[in-house]
């Protein structure tokens, strides 16, 4: 080659080397637990993705989990709801079917798999679903042995495998070859009645499990008692069921903990968000308060010993259980410092607790409700509102307020709206139908919050939607059945009432009340005072056309948000197949990124070998009906 052509060759080399984009490398960060940190705050410190370069994410890898086509037509009953954990090394993940997989962090490559087998034909309440896993070090084993390191999965089926996060093989010594039964002693109402979803816990060497329970099937319902075991052996160390203290007074079961919990080292505690009682909707059978349901509950670790535990919906009967976990938090309350628990709801409520004594560091009022429920029903005059917050979600509607794109639309919406009762938050479910607003599935849901210390801030996604809620008499609950077959109707056995639950949407299926939909909202926790808010998703892949329609609607969302110490706020959630970035100080949508199916999950972030990445379960979502998939991608800048 000629003189003259190598120096053209190599001036045009450094041409184009000195256009391309140098990304400094960024110190490690880790993502070690299901919410980022044992105490849920879903912030990380990794700071390479700011404001100024997001809009340079791409796609950095993507994962193939197999189950489309493992499974088939199992995935129509099944939410990719995971957030990957990374720990020794592993990026680790669940799929809905609990296989587990172990990547590695720097190019999404496989290390390992393991598959517990579950039975694929069921039908779970919760769809086929692992939100997440847990990793554990035992302190007492040598570094390099095997199992040093464990992962935790509870499986839909209801076992607790302990897999050595090394190999993916089961740990030899934990229980029979590295399983046990997580709910033993459990009477299910049918087979499939109940499942786990959500990851357990581990602090002080103790394992912890919940459980989710088939709702409206029955009055004297499965226990939902959450269960403790050696995290070495397995060997069961304690039991917690929140109705113990109520029997023999009450029929029911369920109040279980379905959503993750949350743990603190220090103080030897795991704090629980239970569930509503058996059945949602007709609680005659269950007079009082309902013992620590509907609560916040703080057990200490190594007994099962109750030390703390504040209610947040007395006596419910409207599926208002604790959604999600509860976020371990020092906040500054009026210029002090305090270590609290900050537990958002699905009616839009947001409770700022104490950790060491569970009293409200927010204060709380007592505020009269309406009443006039069901025969028989006793309800609670009064029900618990936090002064700071405000309401996150709108709970009145009248058949005025309806909405539709069209005039036969919103006619069709106020019908709807006029054919029940709606006289706010906590109307009693009634014989002619009654509105819930918010919708069961929130306000917030099990996504919870993130919180950034540094700037003492929450950000929480809610949902706006309308179920109508009907009681059905026994004598005429097969009729209805019959006429509908594909209504939720359920029998709600041994009450005198089953129910029926609808969402109500307009005949273009968009929802009846008026928008957004969706929200993402920024919350100062030095005052209690809403930042910004902005619209979260939009209706692109809800109805067809619709997105040319509707600007800033927003979509009802699944999963949570995660903030990091560049100063962004990254969601999926929303019914749209996007990963979303904003700017934490404005509220500004800086990026989003396309995603293969429904991101139905909380995405995570962390820092591998100087760089960063964000990743997230792309694989949507049974009960949304976004669409299936299997992928696990992940977004870096380039």
């Amino acid at each position: 080659m000629k003189r003259a052509a190598i120096i053209t060759i190599t001036f045009a080399a450094l041409a184009l080397a000195s256009c391309a984009k140098v990304i400094p490398k960024a110190p490690d960060a880790g993502w070690d637990a299901y919410g980022g940190d044992a105490g849920g705050q879903r912030y990380s410190t990794a700071a390479q993705i700011t404001p100024d370069n997001v809009k340079d994410l791409k796609v950095a890898w993507t994962y193939s989990t197999g189950e489309v086509a493992r499974r088939g037509e199992a995935m129509d009953r099944a939410a990719f709801e995971n957030t990957p954990i990374l720990f020794a090394g592993r990026l680790l993940i669940c799929s809905p079917f609990n296989a587990v997989s172990a990547l590695d962090p720097d190019n999404g490559q496989e290390l390992w798999r393991f598959d517990p087998k579950i039975d694929p034909g069921l039908d779970y309440p919760n769809s086929y679903n692992c939100r997440g896993l847990a990793g554990w070090t035992n302190p007492a084993a040598p570094a390099n042995a095997p199992c040093a390191n464990r992962v935790f999965m509870a499986t839909n089926d209801r076992r607790l495998f302990a897999l050595d996060a090394a190999t993916g093989k089961p740990c030899a010594g934990f229980g029979k070859n590295g399983a046990i039964d997580a709910m033993p002693d459990a009477k299910l109402t049918h087979p499939d009645g109940a499942q786990i979803t959500s990851p357990p816990v581990v602090v002080r060497g103790v394992v912890i499990v919940g459980s989710s329970i088939d709702d409206n099937q029955k009055v004297e319902e499965t226990s939902g008692a959450v269960h403790a075991f050696d995290a070495v052996t397995g060997a069961p160390r304690w039991s917690f069921d929140p109705l113990a203290d109520a029997r023999p007074a009450i029929k029911s079961g369920a109040a279980n903990v379905w959503a993750p919990m949350s743990v603190d080292e220090a103080r030897g505690l795991v704090f629980l968000p239970t569930s509503s009682p058996s059945p949602d909707f007709y609680a005659a059978g269950r007079p009082g308060t309902d013992g620590y349901a509907n609560s916040v509950v703080a057990l200490k670790a190594e007994t099962g010993a109750v030390a703390w535990a504040f209610q947040t919906t007395h006596h419910d009967v409207w599926d208002y259980d604790v959604p999600a976990q509860p976020t371990l938090a020092a906040i500054t309350w009026k210029g002090r410092i305090r270590e609290a628990v900050i537990q958002t709801t699905k009616q839009g409520l947001i409770f700022t607790l104490d950790r060491d004594t569970g009293l409200p560091i927010i204060p709380v009022e007592e505020r009269p409700v309406p009443q006039g429920g069901a025969p028989g029903e006793v309800l609670s005059p009064t029900q618990p509102f936090p002064l700071a917050p405000a309401p996150l979600s709108p709970s009145r509607i009248k058949p005025a307020d309806a909405f539709g794109l069209t005039g036969i639309d919103r006619k069709a919406c106020r019908k709807l709206i006029a054919s029940a009762r709606a006289d706010g938050l906590y109307t009693p479910p009634s014989l002619t139908g009654t509105i819930l607003y918010p919708f069961t599935g929130g306000g917030s849901n099990w996504g919870g919050i993130s919180f950034d210390p540094r700037r003492n801030i929450v950000f929480v996604n809610t949902s706006s939607a309308l179920h109508k809620v009907t009681l059905i008499p026994r004598n005429q609950l097969a009729a209805a059945s019959r006429a509908e077959p594909d209504a939720e109707i359920s029998p709600n056995t041994g009450a005198p009432y089953g129910m029926k639950r609808e969402l109500l949407r307009s005949p273009l299926g968009l929802p009846c009340n008026p928008p957004p939909w969706g929200l993402l909202t920024a919350i100062d926790m030095n005052t209690g005072k809403v930042l910004w808010k902005t619209p979260l998703g939009t209706t692109r892949d809800l109805a067809p056309f619709s997105n040319l329609i509707l600007r800033g609607v927003g979509t009802p969302n699944f999963g949570g948000p995660i903030s990091t110490g560049g100063g962004l706020v990254f969601i999926g959630a929303s019914l749209d197949n996007y990963l979303r970035a904003f700017d934490e100080r404005t509220g500004k949508e800086l990026w989003r990124g396309r995603l293969p199916a429904g991101g139905q999950a909380t995405p995570m972030t962390y820092v591998w070998k100087g760089r960063q990445f964000v990743v997230i379960a792309a694989g949507g979502h049974a009960k949304s009906d976004t669409k299936r998939g299997d992928k696990v991608v992940a977004f870096a800048l380039y």
